[in-house]
């Protein structure tokens, strides 16, 4: 279970750049859609046990909780498969777990997203549901429990959970109904399940936060109280030791603007918030003092500031992100910013290092460290003897194998625009006029980062250059490259992620006549828009899970909460349909794969249903794989296996390998 690092690092050091093994495409696709062997790994307080997600059969979950001090390892919850997903498991204190658990319901053709909490001891007895006990006379559909507000690190038998409450119908007789919803929290005592309400509940609020020392210091207010999202939020909060709550500001998902909260800083006394600055996002520490006094934290003149780092179940606050090139961290705590550089040193193969968890006392700290080339390994670090040991190879199946090395690019776009973007190259290879696949990312409103993706590795094991352009719409570039979105200005980002195959052509990095196209998601819709607008500039478009009718897209949300955000993204006028694949299907000339789970929450699986009609009544060259009981990221390792086996098998009909 345990294996010196030192040894691991030696290994790494000597291992020769080498060309990639003559592998199958049966075994390529088996090896890299394998599920990762864990994730969501924790450690207890006092540091002697980790708890782990592993991934079991096709797409069932397993718990494994280790006893290190004893060196025994017990699976001691699992799932049955993808429908019902393990999501995590954490230490409430050392012999209790805390998990949740989620999955995708039908009602009639609507499908309904759940979520529970369960307590569990750590050998897998006495589970327990943290949720308001429901009610064959609740008024509603219960979807989602709640969510572990503060683990109460001091304490170490007790959780506040913001806790969904649901009012009942009339019962007459002796019984009386629950006359309360909305969201509360409660003070839940993990060994007699008793608990108490310390915030009632009010349907007019959607979350807490508290200051990971048993506080509620702030509450976030939807401005539509009937439950529909309109993007625009008011942030209330407490003086420490009051119950009077205070305005703190506003933000409006829309476009940004506003204050973003995103923790309560105990020793400060403070929110860290995210907001503008100059049409990037930058940190700030607003003082919870009633002074409203705020002063810049982080920022920088090319990208947004991601976000905190936390450690601990106190959720110490230690440093910043943010994401240019890399994924970057910069520590607040002297002692942690000391720790990096040092690991940095050790492990210089593995410059993605990150604090995972520690024990109560900070002295045992479980790190993962990966690249671009290494998946990933979590190691367990003793502060006292400084001595670091591997716990869990993320995925064992490619030790030993050369993996692609992915390098940041820029290229131009159309219009002068310097657009970002990552290539993967082949190990061994030339990377000199070689087959190659555009791979644009989902969203649209996100980004890739460097490091290890099964995906591009898969297609790079292949022979495949990989380029994944960071289209205008991506996040994280500030407001002006945002554009927006690149659904209402879909236009400009299909022109960023052409041009991203046009780059590769000039500079000789592939042939111009060997250039496919696949995508996931926003990816997928993507590929095929541009398929459909550059019909001669790729030999072959793979879509997976992707939207296919903007309009349709819009109507698909009309029963959900999220219907006015979504409209508002797409907006209304001829850029719906002309942006619409389906509407233009008879436009591609290139063979076709679509692949859908019909669980598909995110992107119902109809987009696939209509496209793959499309293409079919136009007499196209398509193939379409409906994956029965799995959502939109297809999480079964048989199902990822049978589709790269399928893309495997097309690319290499259309650009060779």
């Amino acid at each position: 279970m345990l294996r010196n690092v030192v040894a691991l690092a030696a290994l790494l050091a000597s291992t020769p750049l080498v060309a990639a093994p003559t592998t199958s495409l049966a075994l390529d696709a088996k090896t890299f859609g394998k599920r990762e062997s864990a994730w969501s790994v924790e450690i207890s307080p006092s540091g002697n046990k980790v708890v782990m997600l592993t991934g079991g059969p096709a797409g069932s979950t397993i718990v494994k909780v280790y006893d290190l001090a004893a060196g025994t390892a017990k699976a001691v919850l699992g799932s049955r498969d993808a429908k019902e997903s393990l999501d995590w498991c954490d230490f409430a204190n050392e012999q209790k777990l805390i998990c949740r658990y989620s999955g995708i319901s039908r009602e009639g053709e609507a499908l309904i997203p759940f979520g529970r909490h369960m307590l569990v001891s750590i050998d897998g007895s006495g589970m327990k549901p943290l949720g308001q006990k429901a009610s064959d006379k609740d008024k509603g559909l219960r979807q989602f429990d709640g969510r572990v507000l503060d683990w109460l690190p001091q304490d170490g038998n007790a959780v506040l959970m913001a806790r969904q409450y649901l009012a009942e119908e009339g019962t007459t007789g002796t019984n009386v109904a629950r006359t309360t919803s909305g969201l509360a929290v409660d003070r839940i005592e993990l060994d007699t399940m008793d608990s108490k309400t310390l915030e009632n509940p009010r349907d007019a609020i959607s979350d807490y936060m508290s200051d990971g020392q048993g506080n509620v210091r702030l509450a976030v207010f939807d401005d539509d109280y009937a439950g529909n999202l309109t993007g625009k939020t008011r942030y209330k909060y407490r003086k420490a030791g009051s119950h009077d709550w205070l305005p703190l500001g506003e933000y409006n998902s829309l476009n940004g603007d506003g204050i973003y909260p995103v923790a309560i800083e105990a020793q400060s006394d403070s929110a860290l918030i995210l907001r503008k600055t100059n049409g990037r996002d930058a940190l700030f520490r607003m003082a919870l003092d009633g002074s409203g006094a705020t002063s810049p934290v982080a920022s920088d003149q090319h990208v947004d500031i991601n976000g905190i780092v936390r450690v601990g179940h106190g959720r110490k606050v230690i440093g910043y992100t943010f994401t240019d090139e890399m994924n970057r961290v910069v520590y607040f705590d002297q002692n942690y910013a000391k720790l990096a550089t040092a690991l940095g040193k050790a492990l210089p193969k593995l410059p993605l290092i990150h604090f995972s968890g520690s024990s109560a006392d900070e002295q045992k700290l479980l790190i993962f460290a990966g690249a671009d080339t290494q998946p990933g390994t979590y190691m367990l670090l003793n502060r006292q003897t400084k001595k670091m040991d591997e716990l869990v190879v993320v995925r064992p199946e490619l030790e030993g194998r050369p993996l692609a090395t992915v390098k940041s690019v820029t290229y131009a776009a159309a219009d002068g625009t310097k657009i970002p973007a990552y290539l993967t190259i082949p190990a061994g290879s030339s990377g000199r006029n070689m087959p190659a696949v555009v791979l644009p990312h989902g969203g649209p409103s996100s980004r890739d980062e460097w490091g290890f993706d099964w995906l591009p590795q898969f297609l790079a094991a292949r022979g495949y250059i990989v380029v994944q352009p960071q289209y205008r719409g991506s996040s994280g570039y500030g407001e002006d490259f945002l554009n927006g979105n690149a659904f209402r200005n879909w236009r400009a980002a299909m022109s960023d992620i052409s041009d991203s195959a046009r780059y590769l052509a000039k500079e000789g990095i592939a042939d111009p006549n060997r250039i496919a196209i696949v995508g996931w998601s926003y990816g997928g819709y993507a590929a095929l828009q541009s398929a459909a607008i550059e019909p001669s500039l790729y030999k072959a478009a793979v879509a997976i899970a992707p939207v296919t009718d903007l309009a349709q897209l819009k109507k698909d949300a009309e029963h959900y909460t999220n219907a006015k955000l979504v409209a508002a993204e797409i907006g209304t006028g001829p850029h719906v349909t002309e942006g619409s694949p389906v509407k233009i299907a008879a436009n591609i000339q290139v063979p076709v794969l679509l692949f859908h789970g019909d669980l598909d929450i995110n992107v119902d699986v109809g987009h696939s249903e209509r496209m793959n009609s499309a293409l079919k009544r136009a007499g196209k060259n398509v193939q379409y794989t409906r994956y029965p009981n799995l959502d939109h990221q297809l999480d079964d390792s048989n199902a990822r296996a049978d589709m790269l086996m399928k893309i495997g098998t097309a690319l290499e009909a259309a650009i060779g390998n």
